[in-house]
């Protein structure tokens, strides 16, 4: 397995790899990896010649009193769990080597990208496009696995894809979640022991709103305060809950089409994230 840290490197790597007629599958990640980011590049590992991982804590998607800092890292780690699961280059970048100290061009998505987390997180869906789209430049991938987990994220980048003519398949990965259903996620180490007992409830309150929708209710305000209720019985904050049109995400009054139910939560400043379909 080959680390790359230079971006020209990388690209060059990249552009040779195309030239000898190469697939090259891509994972973009910002590292602490667990099964979640495993399953990502174990449904790419076949699908490519060459796979390929990056690991880059993304400043330009962290707002001013958010975690960037504190982000946990541990490239050793993720340097063993990437060779373990047949990655065949990781890219590694510096901060300073993938954002120019005068850059003035960014990537804006204006639709899917305003309520849900980009409401709450102003211009951070800015700062994930761009970084997105210089990967997708210096890797060269045939094709990129995103998780479900963040499906706003999902569905704004598969916009970007097609409205710039990028030339790349997007494959979505499933949620990976924890026995009791917790959503993995790099952030569930910030939570205490008791946090760690209450996060469940934003699956919970998923599978409730699910179990409701399967006897008939389909009134979506009733879904979402049934969410609320749950979510109330712990000490998490919700940021928001939502039922949104699975493809455009403008709210929905009744659940008479693919709806995603989306929610973020907040355990003393950790901000968790989770979502399922809702479909007839």
């Amino acid at each position: 397995m080959r680390i790359i840290k230079s971006p020209q490197e990388m690209q060059q790597t990249a552009l040779e790899l195309k030239r000898s007629g190469k697939t090259i599958g891509f994972v973009p990640t910002m590292g602490f990896l667990h099964e979640g980011h495993l399953s990502l590049m174990k449904i790419a590992r076949p699908e490519c010649d060459v796979l390929v991982v990056s690991i880059f804590v993304n400043p330009t998607q962290f707002g001013p009193n958010e975690d960037l800092a504190a982000y946990p890292r541990d490239f050793e780690r993720d340097e063993q769990l990437c060779e373990k699961a047949g990655v065949d280059i990781v890219f590694y970048p510096e901060p300073g080597t993938m954002y120019f100290d005068d850059a003035s061009v960014w990537v804006d998505e204006e639709t899917l990208s305003l309520g849900l987390c980009g409401g709450s997180r102003p211009g951070h869906f800015r700062g994930v496009c761009t970084v997105v789209a210089k990967l997708f430049n210096l890797v060269q991938a045939d094709l990129a696995v995103f998780g479900e987990k963040d499906a706003q994220q999902l569905r704004v980048i598969e916009r970007m894809v097609r409205d710039l003519n990028i030339p790349i398949k997007i494959i979505r990965g499933p949620i990976v979640r924890e026995g009791d259903g917790l959503a993995m996620s790099s952030r569930n180490k910030y939570l205490s022991e008791m946090e760690r007992a209450e996060a469940v409830c934003l699956f919970q309150s998923l599978e409730k709103a699910r179990a409701l929708f399967g006897v008939g209710e389909s009134n979506a305000d009733t879904l979402k305060s049934d969410m609320i209720r749950q979510i109330e019985k712990t000490s998490g904050a919700v940021d928001y809950i939502e039922l949104v049109d699975d493809e455009t995400l403008c709210p929905v009054t009744t659940v008479d089409r693919p709806v995603l139910m989306t929610l973020a939560v907040c355990f003393s400043g950790t901000r968790l994230i989770d979502n399922a379909v809702l479909a007839e």
